[in-house]
């Protein structure tokens, strides 16, 4: 019989002892915590020896105003059955570093570039740490907690871009409402469409007064008249 998400767990802790937490269980999902960071690429060639053999993900965590500051989180699984466990591990942020496990999953290659690129966050022993989405020489990391919303002032390099971006103006939130994907994304609004967002905050209004029988929300309020 393959072996299940929870005796997967209990094999690493029993190899790694107090490296590893206990076994933790949320709507059917388990979890690890691993005390010590810097033993992560071991404690994921273990597993991988064990049968989770498919790294499925690695996500970050900005824990902005506490410390430690960040947490990684890779999503294990066995390919063939499911078999799917999460190790999670703290780092602080006067480190920001970590092993890397390319030399246990290949893939894992793009996973740790963009969480570099967005967080800053360094992987020893990764054979080409550079950017994935930005580009080299940019000075910030976009998904951090202390990054604001609409960005930051920055000179582009000369050949990055030969159009004006779609998302200039912003604010770059989604408009509830409106009757096509226009008048919700703000990735298809431009600055010149501004009348655009109006009458979509007005329809919304108008569809919350249908569904209630009072208005109510953004957009212009309606006089009422005294009986």
């Amino acid at each position: 019989m393959p072996m299940t998400s929870l005796e997967a767990a209990k094999t690493i802790k029993a190899k790694f002892g107090e490296l590893i937490s206990e076994p933790m269980e949320f709507r059917g999902e388990i979890s690890l915590n691993v005390a010590a960071a810097e033993k992560v690429a071991e404690i994921c060639g273990f597993a991988k020896s064990i049968g989770l053999n498919y790294l499925v993900d690695i996500t970050s965590l900005d824990n902005y105003g506490e410390d430690p500051r960040w947490t990684l989180v890779y999503h294990l699984r066995n390919i063939v059955n499911g078999t799917e466990i999460r190790l999670r591990t703290d780092v602080a942020e006067e480190k920001s570093e970590l092993p890397s496990v390319i030399g246990v999953w290949r893939t894992a290659n793009w996973h740790e570039r963009e969480i570099y690129d967005m967080m800053g966050i360094r992987f020893s022993g990764h054979s080409d740490l550079r950017r994935i989405l930005m580009w080299e020489g940019y000075p910030y990391h976009p998904l951090r907690k202390d990054f604001p919303l609409a960005g930051k002032p920055t000179d582009l390099p000369g050949v990055a871009f030969t159009k004006v971006t779609p998302m200039e103006g912003g604010p770059f939130v989604t408009v509830a409402g409106g009757n096509d994907s226009i008048a919700r994304e703000p990735r298809v609004r431009t600055p010149e469409d501004a009348g655009v967002e109006m009458n979509a905050r007005v329809e919304a209004r108008r569809d919350t007064k249908a569904l209630r029988g009072q208005a109510s929300g953004p957009g212009p309020v309606e006089k009422r008249t005294e009986a």
